[in-house]
């Protein structure tokens, strides 16, 4: 059988017994193995438990400020990955230190630290606050949600240097900082498991997808090591690819979701959408992000080596397939959120809404772009490989970032028990990194369209236009550094200075309303399309036809 239709087969296989699994058990063998894994993830730590606290959302508070952290890292080492691309002794006088960086090398690290240093830790540390909720327990272990964020904060680290430099004195460094990766995220599984497993509510769709995402990513890599996938380019792609599907686009639909239902009191407007969003991102394949498996090839180390894509007839109608069927999750996505973040009149320049709605906006017209490039490129013609590191960097600054961002702002207070430093500087960080990126990467866009062109045309000699056009774009793109610096300095600020949030309002969850106002005659159908279910309570509002009068202040 081909490669493509194998991962995938095994790939749902292994999905459907972690579904079951999570359903029904395993009867006396459960109790067994919760108490054995609340025991590993925490007491077996021993002192090491006692270095930090234990209190309530302090798990996913440590992710998400470190995941801030790492979100400025990331966008300082991209902006001079853009720089050197025209100037390639920008940073000549740093290598009598040691350091001389490429291009490509800290392009590289911008991408690893802003996909596992930024956004992943969003999502980890938003599912750290958003499982719970919906299941109605505690997080197992706040302690080991700490302890865990501070291990895959050294995986990142150890993935920048890998980066530079994938091998240092014959150790593997990008292969140790992938099994320090997921030691890590082991712990956060089994962490997320035991709450489920204590739950008092059933499991809301919501969080399937962040359940679903997070059991994904150590799937496909066992998969692909046992059968050999990692060894040939298809595979290698497949891998990749199949990661974005489940971890980073479940887990960032999951996160925003919810984060638009809590952040505007609205439920979520359809749960069909919501099932299709999920079945779809784990049948389909996801076109976002680098046409090769270069990445999972330098994270495997010794056990991948990087191949060269090569597609048997059914395995190319296959992949052309499951990338366009992909399309399908993601309108689902886009129009829940859009309705669920507008829904009565809710406002969106609120901190959080504004990223989100970003984000909710540019994911199917990067995406189609991403389909093009993507299907000529597995097809072998390689005509539009040119514009696949631009589409790259769109697509995690105007769709990752945003979203995973953006919930997190949105979800701060109810983590950290303060509110933002300041709104106002929250709302200059997102019009700073918005634009940064999107006419940076746009305008480096156009200079590697005409790239492509002088290449096709067989034109030798450079053409002033197209370094003009890399260092508008290097400049404009700073204003992603400047935005990365306003929201890290808010938020961590926040947590000592920020406002306290006083009361904690009955809000709508991401599932069902708690209340119904009912103004006017409606249908039963729209009740339930709204979000309620069997114990909603429907309140009539009082209305009058009576003229008004002015009010008097």
């Amino acid at each position: 059988m081909d490669t493509v239709l194998t991962m995938m087969l095994l790939f749902w296989i292994g999905l459907f017994v972690a579904y079951f699994l999570i359903q029904r058990g395993l009867w006396i063998f459960t109790d067994v193995a919760k108490g054995m894994s609340l025991f590993m993830i925490e007491k077996a730590l021993g002192p090491g438990a006692d270095l930090v606290e234990g209190r309530a959302g302090s798990g996913a508070k440590a992710w998400i400020i470190q995941g801030t952290i790492w979100l400025l890292a990331a966008a300082t080492f991209t902006f001079e990955g853009l720089w050197l691309t025209h100037d390639p002794n920008a940073l000549h006088s740093l290598s009598s230190w040691g350091y001389s960086p490429s291009a490509a090398s800290l392009i590289s690290a911008g991408e690893y630290t802003a996909l596992y240093g930024s956004v992943s830790m969003f999502i980890i540390g938003a599912g750290l606050h958003i499982i719970p909720k919906l299941v109605g327990a505690k997080l197992a272990s706040e302690k080991n949600g700490v302890l865990s964020s501070l291990l895959w904060t050294f995986s990142v680290l150890l993935l920048i240097i890998g980066s530079h430099a994938p091998i240092i004195l014959t150790i593997p460094v990008m292969m140790i900082g992938t099994m320090v990766q997921i030691l890590a995220l082991t712990s956060v599984i089994i962490n997320q498991l035991l709450t489920i497993s204590e739950r008092t509510a059933a499991i809301a769709l919501p969080a399937w997808m962040l359940v679903f995402g997070l059991l994904g990513d150590p799937i496909v890599a066992t998969l692909s090591v046992l059968t050999g996938a990692a060894t040939t380019g298809i595979g290698q792609w497949m891998t990749y690819h199949l990661i974005g599907s489940s971890f980073f686009f479940l887990g960032t639909s999951g996160i925003a979701l919810y984060a638009a239902s809590a952040s505007t009191g609205n439920a979520l407007w359809s749960k069909v959408l919501a099932g299709v969003t999920l079945v779809g991102g784990l049948m389909t394949i996801n076109p976002l992000g680098a046409t090769d498996g270069s990445m999972v090839a330098d994270m495997l180390g010794p056990l991948a080596e990087s191949a060269t894509i090569e597609l048997g007839t059914t395995d190319g109608v296959a992949v052309a397939f499951l990338m366009s069927l992909s399309f399908l999750p993601m309108i689902a996505f886009v129009g829940n959120m859009m309705i669920t973040l507008r829904g009565n009149g809710a406002s969106i320049e609120g901190a959080g809404s504004m990223e989100m709605n970003l984000g909710t906006w540019l994911i199917i017209p990067i995406t189609i772009g991403a389909l093009f490039v993507q299907t000529d490129v597995v097809a072998g013609a390689g005509e539009l490989a040119g514009l696949s590191n631009a589409l790259s960097l769109m697509a995690v600054w105007l769709v990752l970032v945003p979203l995973t961002l953006g919930a997190s702002l949105s979800l701060y207070p109810a983590i950290t028990g303060r509110n933002l430093l300041s709104q106002t500087r929250a709302r200059w960080g997102f019009w700073m990194l918005a634009g940064g990126a999107l006419f940076g990467i746009s305008i480096t866009m156009i200079a590697d369209f005409i790239d492509m062109a002088l290449v096709s045309a067989a034109v030798e000699d450079p053409v002033s236009l197209v370094e003009e056009l890399r260092k508008v774009g290097s400049v404009m793109f700073y204003g992603v550094v400047i935005g990365a610096v306003i929201h890290s300095l808010n938020m961590i600020s926040g947590l000592f200075r920020g406002a306290l949030v006083e009361t904690t309002a009955a809000n709508s969850s991401s599932i069902k309303s708690d209340s119904y106002s009912l103004a006017s005659t409606t249908s039963v159908r729209r009740i339930l399309a709204s979000g309620a279910g069997l114990d909603t309570e429907v309140v009539p509002v009082s209305q009058s036809d009576e003229k008004g009068s002015a009010t008097k202040l």
